[in-house]
């Protein structure tokens, strides 16, 4: 397959980009999704003592088990894959129009992509996530997803899974701005041809990865709060009281807060992510290559049986040559 099919198939199969998207999605954070919890744990307010990646993740499974950084992970790949399918089919679709008919700047074009692909990522994501850190959190008292969504319900409201909402957005539209940025140009790097490249995706997703998280950790730990917040105790509503909250509890480094574990949770999720999308675009792209029918494919004309004296130019000789035809 070559470059023009690989790089126009995301907004020429929409069922394609959509299945590698959802794909990628799920892989990124069930993959990840241990570390996913040590961030959770070191960017709680409560936690007065500072541990390393290495000392929450070893008390977290001594304390409570060998399962629980992965407890709750169900509900990521209930979220994650329609989000990251809607994620990355706009992005792709919005990209190419910005590019190809408006005109944009590339920049500027992956950029505003991103920020739409967003929107509708955190409609989808912020909600699995409310839950997602609920179970994540140091004695968290719901037993299960299902007894987490309803005791939430029941006491909080709908509104208790779109409380971060809006901080989702302030922190995931200049995330995804950065990230789609700096994949892109990593790419116009590394993979100028933009051919399938499995080690320049890995290495361009772990850099748009490390360098959008690092900026939008104070953002991060602020939706954290607002997320982990429970009924009872002190509640925090919009990001504006979310950063006098965090700054009053911690200070100006209480907006760093896991910011080692949100970097090197980001970096190799991205990498995982991107790579896994693009080899997944690769192979869909393959297989529809496959199924389209060969249209300059045409039988011979049935002909009599007999002997014919075909006239054939040779390229490389500077006189023609009969060759035999007999119709079997």
């Amino acid at each position: 397959m070559n470059f023009e099919d690989y790089e126009t198939l995301p907004t020429s199969n929409v069922t394609s980009h959509m299945m590698a998207g959802a794909m990628a999605g799920i892989l990124e954070h069930c993959v990840m999704y241990p570390l996913d919890s040590v961030k959770t744990r070191m960017q709680s307010l409560t936690t007065a003592t500072p541990y390393s990646i290495r000392q929450v993740m070893a008390r977290m499974v001594a304390q409570e088990g060998l399962l629980r950084p992965i407890r709750g992970m169900q509900i990521v790949v209930m979220g994650a894959g329609p989000a990251h399918a809607l994620y990355f089919s706009s992005y792709e679709y919005l990209k190419e129009l910005y590019t190809a008919r408006f005109n944009f700047n590339n920049t500027l074009a992956y950029g505003t992509a991103g920020v739409a692909a967003t929107l509708l990522h955190d409609g989808v994501m912020t909600p699995t996530d409310v839950v997602k850190q609920r179970m994540q959190m140091h004695n968290s008292p719901y037993k299960s997803i299902i007894d987490c969504i309803r005791k939430v319900y029941k006491s909080e409201g709908v509104v208790a899974f779109y409380r971060s909402y809006t901080t989702q957005l302030t922190m995931n539209v200049p995330f995804q701005s950065i990230h789609f940025v700096v994949y892109e140009t990593a790419q116009n790097l590394s993979n100028p041809t933009r051919d399938y490249n499995p080690k320049a995706h890995v290495v361009s997703g772990a850099m748009a990865g490390g360098v959008a998280a690092a900026v939008t950790t104070p953002l991060d730990v602020c939706k954290t709060l607002l997320n982990t917040q429970s009924e009872g105790k002190v509640h925090v509503d919009g990001l504006l009281n979310a950063v006098k909250m965090v700054y009053k509890m911690g200070g100006p480094l209480g907006f760093f807060k896991g910011l080692s574990a949100r970097v090197v949770y980001q970096m190799p999720s991205t990498a995982i992510c991107w790579s896994t999308y693009e080899f997944m675009k690769y192979i869909l792209g393959h297989r529809k290559e496959d199924s389209v029918p060969d249209v300059k494919t045409r039988d011979l004309p049935t002909l009599p049986q007999a002997r014919y004296g075909v006239p054939v130019v040779a390229f490389t000789s500077s006189e023609p040559t009969l060759l035999d035809v007999t119709r079997s």
